[in-house]
């Protein structure tokens, strides 16, 4: 018996290592393509506000397929659709190789986007093969990998995009992907526990649509609708930041108005349906609910200041540092080291403290950060400095936040917690930058001996004084959740 347990341990840990590869992958691609933003504009001749749908693409794809990933997941084996996702994923990333123009590169970074929905899958089956003792571990293993791939991405990506051109990127990464799907297929085992062979669905534990296996087409729509008409809203803001554009401002609120329409058809929908693609008994129980929003937040602050200061190094003398991409990658590369330092100790951290606790005092920690970023943000030593203390204040507030979710739902409807979980952290990210956009539209200005219009040192106190104030949001919920005992039973109905 002994030598069975030792063995499905070590099989757990060797399914956590190849997973963990995942983070690898994507945060390394991610990271070096960044830099090319540039190089797209000028060989696609596509304008700065057409340039933003290369990651609003992405993160709409993300947001769209992350909780309908986590529903196939549940339903139909999670080995099964994390083979497809990153099949999709690997599609995306030749096709980008090969993209001559921006609508070839944007159905390519749809494409991409949608091999997100791959690591709430991840989590789940790492929850499943690891003991819960380990888990803490587990899961901080496997998020240091996003970290550690960011660093690699940002020094490699700065090297091969000025050498090799941004084609590389995708080069660089599409033979280990390949080889990575190769190995999940013959060495990844798990006991596959889908809900319908449970009899248990997602806050449904009779089991009465335990035998439905169709997906909600008309909420996945609903749903679909919803996000791309609210993330596209967000994206066209900074267009009609700077100076009087009246049809651009009908174009936004209608936007939002198509959002909010889609929204209340997508709960309506939910709420007839027998198998629902979002589980709202899930989203009333304030240990998964809350420590979701304080993720999102986390996000949304954080990606407003990290795809700010790559603007403000580039950017000429008086307006910023005047640096290239080889100095953007010195200032955030302590961010990425410390993140990735964070991201490791804070698993054995949470082996000694509350996980509601880590969470409050890294968002403590990230708020700091921002107001450090505030008063202090004329040297690119002192941005790294507040930038080093936002990495150790995310680092335990992830590992914080995803440790409450895990082990606040049912373990097998962890796949939908946690595509639910990760669409409400994309919209975070993507609404972040689109703040940041649209004060650098608003204040823009000129100096004598300077070519063009830039940012200006009033964009970035906006920028830096909103995210303290979202983070010092999070705060606040956090003492909430620290109050809250986590049970599991809680979400299950009777």
């Amino acid at each position: 018996m002994s030598k069975l347990v030792n063995d499905t341990h070590s099989s757990g840990w060797s399914i956590l290592v190849i997973l963990s590869c995942l983070g690898l992958i994507v945060m390394f691609d991610e990271t070096m393509i960044l830099p090319a933003i540039p190089d797209f504009i000028q060989e696609f001749n596509i304008s700065y506000s057409t340039s933003s749908w290369l990651l609003s693409a992405y993160i709409i794809a993300a947001a769209v397929m992350t909780p309908i990933g986590g529903k196939l997941s549940d339903i139909y084996g999670k080995k099964k659709i994390l083979l497809i996702i990153m099949a999709v994923y690997a599609i995306g990333i030749m096709a980008g190789r090969f993209a001559t123009n921006i609508e070839f590169m944007i159905a390519a970074r749809v494409a991409q986007g949608v091999g997100m929905a791959m690591f709430p899958i991840a989590f789940s089956i790492i929850r499943e093969v690891l003991p819960e003792r380990r888990l803490a571990i587990g899961q901080t293993i496997f998020s240091s990998t996003f970290s550690g791939g960011a660093v690699v991405g940002l020094v490699g990506g700065a090297v091969i995009i000025q050498n090799f051109g941004w084609q590389a990127t995708f080069l660089a990464i599409l033979p280990v992907t390949i080889a990575l799907w190769l190995i999940i297929l013959k060495f990844v085992r798990i006991k596959s526990q889908p809900t319908t062979e449970l009899g248990i669905e997602a806050g449904n534990s009779s089991g009465n649509a335990s035998n439905d296996r169709t997906i909600d087409i008309k909420g996945t729509l609903a749903l679909a609708a919803s996000i791309i008409t609210f993330l596209a809203g967000i994206s066209f803001l900074e267009d009609i930041g700077g100076g009087d554009n009246s049809s651009g401002v009908y174009q936004v609120a209608g936007l939002f108005a198509a959002s909010a329409i889609s929204l209340v058809a997508f709960i309506a929908i939910e709420k007839r349906v027998h198998s629902p693609l979002l589980d709202f008994k899930i989203m009333t129980s304030k240990s998964f609910l809350l420590p979701t929003i304080i993720l999102m937040l986390v996000f949304m602050s954080i990606f407003m200041v990290y795809l700010t200061i790559p603007v403000m190094v580039r950017s000429p003398e008086p307006f910023g540092f005047g640096g290239n991409a080889f100095a953007v990658a010195s200032v955030q590369l302590p961010f990425m080291i410390v993140l990735l330092i964070g991201t490791i100790t804070s698993g054995f951290i949470l082996n000694r403290v509350k996980n509601t606790k880590l969470m409050l005092l890294g968002t403590a920690i990230s708020t700091i950060g921002f107001f450090v970023l505030l008063a202090f943000h004329s040297t690119e030593n002192m941005v790294s400095i507040g930038l080093t203390i936002l990495a150790a204040g995310l680092a335990l507030s992830i590992s914080g936040g995803f440790n409450v979710i895990l082990l606040s739902v049912p373990i097998q409807v962890t796949g939908i917690a946690l595509g639910m979980t990760l669409l409400l952290n994309l919209v975070g990210m993507s609404l972040g930058p689109a703040l940041s956009g649209f004060f650098q539209e608003t204040y823009k200005g000129t100096a004598p001996g300077v070519a063009g219009f830039y940012p200006t040192d009033h964009a970035y106190s906006l920028i830096f004084i909103t995210a303290a104030l979202v983070s010092l949001a999070s705060v606040f919920m956090a003492i909430a959740v620290s109050r809250i005992r986590i049970k599991t039973e809680t979400i299950v109905s009777d």
